[in-house]
């Protein structure tokens, strides 16, 4: 495990900027989605560069319910319960998914959405990742607009089963690198012949290991909407 650093002031002025600029609501809201172990406490810490969720080391999820963290006032996260824990229990947090996604606030008036983006995780260390597939596509996709969806990919020194992983400076080797890079390409491609919606490339990371972890934010960043999220009457 790499130290990590806060990304609290990284690109702050460019955050700011962008937001003022499309007079979004602050601060941004970004949803934390993903199967089970797919790494969202374990990114919220990379992010934060200190523990801020509880990181669960087996199987039981650590994160039951939608908590929220303010980087600072420009960017708030929230994390809430992966799906991968039965069917039952998945029902229930596909219902909190779409709760989160289409819940609404109202400000000088007006109804607004209150979350701005939806952030996918997926396990880049793992070979089955339909659970993750049907999140995006029957949950996320169907309660927030394909340009508000980020998708990244997550726990990449653990792809190829983690071989081709240079421990001494801490990033892949060529064999795994080309490996994520046609990863970051299938699951584009996946996903939009399954739903015709195109999306961004997704960005690879590790956040255990401190990978290009500022690269995902640069993905968030890239993401910024440049309107608020209308309500649904407003834009029906």
């Amino acid at each position: 495990m790499q130290s990590l650093q806060s990304l609290k002031n990284y690109r702050f002025d460019d955050l700011r900027q962008k937001i003022r600029d499309a007079d979004l609501l602050r601060p941004l809201d970004v949803l934390l989605v993903g199967a089970t172990g797919a790494g969202k406490s374990s990114t919220l810490n990379a992010v934060f560069g200190m523990e801020v969720a509880k990181v669960g080391d087996g199987v039981e999820p650590e994160t039951q319910c939608v908590s929220s963290h303010g980087l600072h006032e420009f960017l708030r996260l929230h994390d809430c319960a992966g799906l991968g824990d039965g069917k039952a229990a998945d029902l229930e947090h596909a219902k909190n998914i779409v709760y989160e996604l289409q819940r609404e606030i109202t400000v000088g008036g007006q109804p607004w959405k209150f979350m701005d983006l939806a952030l996918v995780l997926l396990d880049g260390g793992s070979r089955d990742m339909g659970t993750a597939f049907r999140l995006l596509e029957s949950v996320v996709l169907k309660n927030i607009e394909p340009q508000r969806v980020i998708v990244a990919i997550n726990q990449a020194d653990m792809a190829m089963k983690g071989r081709h992983w240079n421990h001494e400076q801490n990033r892949p080797e060529a064999a795994l690198a080309q490996f994520l890079d046609e990863k970051a390409e299938s699951v584009q491609r996946r996903i939009l012949e399954s739903t015709g919606l195109r999306i961004r490339r997704p960005v690879c990371y590790s956040a255990r290991a401190g990978y290009n972890v500022r690269a995902l934010m640069d993905h968030i960043i890239d993401h910024v909407p440049t309107s608020r999220r209308p309500s649904a009457t407003a834009s029906g």
